[in-house]
């Protein structure tokens, strides 16, 4: 019910972008780093005279709500693994307008104070358990196959949590000194908060690197051009995603620490509005 009450209200916003051309919905996955790019991105577009909305989704409706131009576009498409099925599913109803961060990946990820440094190490640690985030999530079937594929891993088992729930359990296990194994991302701001490291993957099953890629609504290069042109622009680092990220995770709101990112990127953030 909640999917399906963010979507008709975001028709209704659609309507008015159109007549407008000042308007525009941003659909994003409540993951801390999409939470980031997408308040900044929507932050200044604000400071630039846009009316801008954000949607929080879940990963499959956001690609189809931007499939079916209920929304204007999203800057969360993990490509080529984790979104892999998505993108083949409407890579001819939607335009990818390329990468706006770099760099990134997936993997099983532990402190560094445990004694195990790949996927194959693993025997019984953690009490043979993965804690994962949403079931569903990209990272959660590559998990899964990972489990499936290394013979050393029969018997573990694939905890679904949530994005804020994993954290919380990793930040339990960290202050304890107990072993622990979670699905992991950079870029996050645990690995600005904890010494993690992540386990060599030799089999690949959790995928190599990726980049995080803005997609938008077919028609929107033709609708509404300059909302186009700006999500075109749109692209930063892991580093500035990472403190923007942090200072959510410490307590900021995601609209005022992407306001301080901002003021301190003023000369980075015009250069999408040129």
């Amino acid at each position: 019910m909640v999917a399906i009450f963010a979507i008709s209200g975001v028709v209704g916003t659609f309507t008015a972008a159109k007549e407008s051309g000042k308007k525009v919905t941003l659909g994003y996955v409540e993951w801390d780093s999409e939470v980031a790019s997408t308040n900044v991105l929507a932050e200044a577009m604000r400071q630039h005279g846009y009316n801008v909305t954000t949607t929080p989704l879940d990963n499959a409706v956001n690609w189809q709500s931007v499939a079916n131009k209920q929304i204007d576009g999203t800057v969360s498409a993990w490509l080529p693994n984790t979104h892999k099925a998505m993108y083949q599913k409407y890579k001819n109803q939607v335009d990818v307008l390329g990468k706006n961060l770099t760099g990134v990946r997936l993997g099983l990820v532990v402190p560094d104070y445990m004694d195990v440094n790949s996927i194959e190490d693993l025997n019984n640690q953690a009490n043979k358990e993965i804690v994962g985030i949403e079931a569903g999530a990209g990272v959660m079937t590559a998990a899964q196959k990972t489990i499936d594929t290394y013979s050393n891993l029969n018997g573990w088992k694939l905890t679904a949590s949530s994005s804020g729930a994993m954290p919380a359990a990793l930040d339990k296990a960290y202050k304890a000194k107990q072993p622990i194994v979670v699905t992991g991302w950079t870029p996050h701001w645990m690995f600005n908060k904890y010494h993690l490291k992540f386990l060599d993957d030799p089999k690949k099953t959790m995928g190599g690197e990726e980049s995080i890629n803005t997609v938008v609504r077919k028609n929107l290069k033709s609708t509404n051009p300059d909302v186009y042109k700006v999500m075109k622009n749109f692209h930063w680092s892991q580093d500035d995603m990472q403190s923007v990220m942090l200072e959510i995770q410490n307590g900021k709101s995601a609209q005022q620490a992407a306001d301080d990112w901002i003021s301190s990127h003023k000369s980075q953030v015009n250069a999408w509005f040129k």
